[in-house]
């Protein structure tokens, strides 16, 4: 049976590889291996949603409140705004799929930064959608203002911070772009790391309120990083009540499970838990830095829970990779964007000292 040929220009969104693989593939010991590849939350999940859903365990055959009215309360009441300028998504990139399906065709054109989420790209494609990129891996207004009049795309990606990569964009700079382009140009602002941009530095601070007074533009945010809840699936989408409306009616019932939503309307009670992770974060990703200055090693100031090492003509990322994998230490080789580099999440001070002491190894 033929495809569409759509298909046939896309290639497969490259996971971080999971424990299980490192376990069937080198006979390691679930227990020996340190994953820091996907972004997860090193501490795991807050103790009170693990708790509901223990509780709850017995509702998981029954389908969710599709209206997930009291998760969108609470976003709303977190964010100050209504309810209805807010839509719930199986993590934040179904909300990418459902803004591709509403604005992409075949003859319109997205724009982002040269190294960035992978699912924009993916997710227009499949749209037939052309795909325009900046020429640095930085958002840089002059970039992409410069490319938005040559092409003039339907959508436009401000992924910040970013990811791949861990570097952000100023809320002032991001304001410059919406600014720079017309109504009729779609921005997403992709903040599934704000929380711990905003804890770096205030002006890369950027909040769903202060957007949705823009007609075409769109934040999104998710459960899966501060909150830890990334096996949950749950992602949101904030913008004025007609793109929500547009949107939802892409949204296909009970698009996220029983406990999912339980998770999230939990996780949303307890901003402590948040504050811990961030914590945790800033102490150790020091360690990352100096480790990197100490063994002459470039690598990119990061707003995320993850730092990229720049190898240059140092090393070969894909053969760190590897080495470190056969160790039982997962992390993500970022040669498939173009980048000789590799993306470590930042981890507890354990999994931390193993990534260092077997990175030395592998790399002396």
């Amino acid at each position: 049976m033929e495809a569409n040929s759509l298909l046939d220009k896309i290639k497969n969104y490259e996971a971080g590889k999971p424990i299980e693989l490192v376990v069937r593939e080198f006979g390691i010991a679930p227990e020996d291996v340190v994953k820091l590849a996907s972004n997860e939350n090193p501490i795991g999940t807050n103790p009170s949603v693990q708790r509901a859903i223990a509780q709850n365990a017995d509702k998981a055959h029954l389908y969710p409140d599709d209206s997930m009215y009291e998760l969108k309360e609470s976003l709303a009441s977190k964010y100050e705004v209504d309810d209805e300028q807010v839509i719930i998504g199986a993590g934040s990139d179904q909300v990418l799929e459902f803004i591709s399906r509403a604005f992409l065709s075949a003859d319109s054109s997205v724009l982002m930064s040269q190294v960035t989420f992978a699912m924009y790209e993916i997710y227009a494609k499949q749209m037939g959608a052309t795909i325009h990129r900046t020429p640095s891996y930085e958002h840089k207004v002059d970039e992409f203002l410069a490319k938005y009049r040559e092409y003039k795309p339907k959508v436009i990606y401000i992924c910040t911070p970013n990811n791949p990569t861990g570097d952000a964009i100023s809320r002032d700079e991001v304001f410059e772009i919406i600014q720079g382009v017309d109504e009729q140009t779609l921005v997403v602002v992709d903040g599934a790391y704000m929380e711990y941009a905003s804890a770096k530095d205030e002006k890369y601070h950027i909040s769903p309120k202060d957007l949705i007074e823009f007609p075409n533009v769109i934040y999104l945010g998710t459960f899966s990083k501060a909150y830890g809840l990334g096996g949950m699936r749950v992602g949101y989408g904030v913008a004025n009540r007609e793109m929500i409306a547009t949107l939802g009616k892409l949204r296909p019932p009970f698009n996220i499970t029983t406990l999912s939503l339980l998770s999230a309307i939990e996780a949303l009670k307890d901003d402590e838990f948040v504050r811990e992770s961030i914590s945790l974060h800033k102490e150790q990703i020091k360690r990352y830095e100096k480790f990197a200055d100490e063994n002459g090693i470039e690598y990119i100031d990061s707003y995320t829970n993850f730092i990229t090492y720049l190898f240059g003509d140092r090393y070969n990322s894909t053969e760190v990779a590897n080495d470190l994998l056969r160790r039982g230490i997962i992390i993500r080789d970022l040669a498939s964007y173009g980048m000789n580099a590799i993306r470590v999440t930042v981890g507890t001070a354990e999994q931390n000292d193993k990534f260092f002491a077997n990175f030395r190894e592998v790399s002396s």
